[in-house]
């Protein structure tokens, strides 16, 4: 299955955070599905982090950084069709 991470999904797999469900937990560690993550989440948890929102260590830049390395994603080219799309199949 193909899984587009938001960016709260990805930040709070990525944090461990209690709020991800078990459901989720479990379809992100599944190495049969497709992991799918747009450039806008990357910039977004870089802003949720220098505001303070979310605490990552060292630095949000080398945690990012360290985060894409971790969790084996695609990168989602975003256009306007697409987001359109994105919101007719829910």
């Amino acid at each position: 299955m193909k899984i587009l991470l938001d960016t709260h999904i990805w930040v709070w797999y990525l944090l461990d955070d209690a709020r991800l469900s078990l459901q989720l937990q479990r379809a992100i560690a599944d190495p049969n599905n497709e992991l799918w993550l747009s450039p806008i989440s990357v910039w977004e948890a870089l802003v949720l982090a220098e505001k303070g929102r979310i605490s990552v260590q060292p630095d949000p830049i080398t945690w990012i950084n360290l985060a894409l390395q971790s969790l084996e994603t695609r990168e989602a080219q975003m256009n306007h069709a697409i987001a359109i799309f994105s919101r007719q199949v829910v």
